[in-house]
């Protein structure tokens, strides 16, 4: 079989196939991880984001706990630490609207077996972390949480796949080869790998699969930046955030903080405006920080699907062909899930989690022109 795309899906998935026995090709036009999934942040958030509560809470537990597990299998396996490692966050409240916002989530959040959230006051809050602002009118504290190092993670994972048989090379993907309703190979620029069963995990660029399978992919690139900083005082030890917004000291010493989120298109270049913007929600959140040196700026493109919600499953018509996508900002908390569900497909079993809501053919069948 050919998995198309070395992101986070891709590679989860050619690894938990291979665990069970079964090898793949995986086909990067680039670099494995030379994109989002070897650039992101690496927060590992379960309670929040879009579709949380909702039909993306369940895929995001289920990413959690296989975080957990494969931070120690890899370790085992490749003797690469991925720098998984369990981290509170602290989301602040600057405006009525926020604490609102916040307080509301907190039910729910507090009634997940194996996490714990809280409503803090400003002095609570503090005790957490002594440097924010004065202007915080409060903040949920949330633990069960973490964070990982996803190039390390990258690597371990594309190690481990390798050592089990999976095979990685560089290619062009521009589309599949078809016979009755059942895909016979995947056509790159100069040759065909014939397959029976094609995985195409390409993010961003999903919407490109759209011809080759006769369903729209409604995916667009959203592009986010970080900039890491070598900043003062001591670190930064839980994940302080605001909105959109995040920052917290990683173990390579420096203070990282994000993100953007811009219709760009396929623009992956760094930005003065991104870093301007980036530094200011940084300093309204931790006003210390604004003696902090950038010493790194970096610029990726996320797979957003115009619902919102992933896309992944099966393709409708289409034996044995399958798409994997649309991870936004927790693409590095679902990969495990979704390659795991991919896998689980593949091998005709019973998914973990429920895949309803994701399937491929929405698409269609929200716009029956298309």
């Amino acid at each position: 079989m050919v998995i198309v795309g070395g992101g986070i899906a891709g590679m989860t998935t050619a690894y938990y196939l291979a665990k069970s026995g079964v090898a793949s090709v995986v086909v990067e036009r680039d670099a494995i991880g030379s994109h989002a999934s070897g650039f992101a942040y690496g927060g590992l958030s379960p309670l929040s984001g879009f579709g949380i509560p909702g039909p993306q809470a369940e895929i995001a537990t289920d990413g959690m706990q296989l975080h957990r597990e494969l931070s120690k299998g890899l370790l085992e396996e490749t003797g690469i630490d991925v720098d998984f490692r369990m981290r509170a966050s602290l989301a602040l409240a600057f405006t009525d609207a926020d604490a609102r916002r916040l307080k509301a989530a907190l039910p729910w959040q507090q009634n997940q077996a194996g996490y714990a959230a809280r409503w803090l006051d400003i002095e609570d809050a503090r005790r957490v972390e002594p440097r924010i602002s004065d202007e915080t009118l409060g903040a949920t504290l949330t633990e069960g949480g973490g964070a990982v190092e996803p190039y390390l993670l990258m690597l371990a994972l594309t190690q481990a796949a390798e050592r089990l048989g999976v095979t990685v090379r560089h290619g062009r993907v521009i589309g599949l080869r078809r016979h009755g309703g059942r895909v016979t190979g995947v056509v790159l620029e100069r040759e065909v790998l014939s397959c029976a069963t094609a995985v195409l995990a390409i993010g961003p660029w999903s919407a490109e699969a759209s011809e080759w399978i006769g369903v729209p992919i409604d995916v667009r690139p959203l592009k986010g930046q970080i900039i890491r900083l070598q900043a003062p005082g001591p670190p930064i030890e839980c994940s302080v955030g605001w909105g959109h917004n995040y920052a917290t000291t990683k173990t390579d010493g420096l203070l990282w903080a994000g993100t953007t989120e811009e219709d760009a298109g396929f623009d992956e270049e760094s930005t003065i405006a991104a870093r301007d913007e980036i530094g200011d929600a940084l300093v309204k959140m931790l006003p210390a920080m604004a003696d902090a040196q950038v010493a790194q700026q970096t610029a990726c493109l996320r797979p957003v699907a115009s619902d919102g919600l992933l896309v992944l499953g099966s393709v409708p018509g289409l034996d044995h062909v399958y798409v994997a996508t649309g991870g936004a900002r927790k693409g590095i908390l679902y990969g495990p899930a979704m390659g795991h569900a991919l896998a689980d497909l593949v091998l005709g079993r019973k998914t973990r989690i429920a895949l309803d809501a994701f399937t491929p053919g929405r698409f269609a069948r929200a716009d029956p022109a298309a």
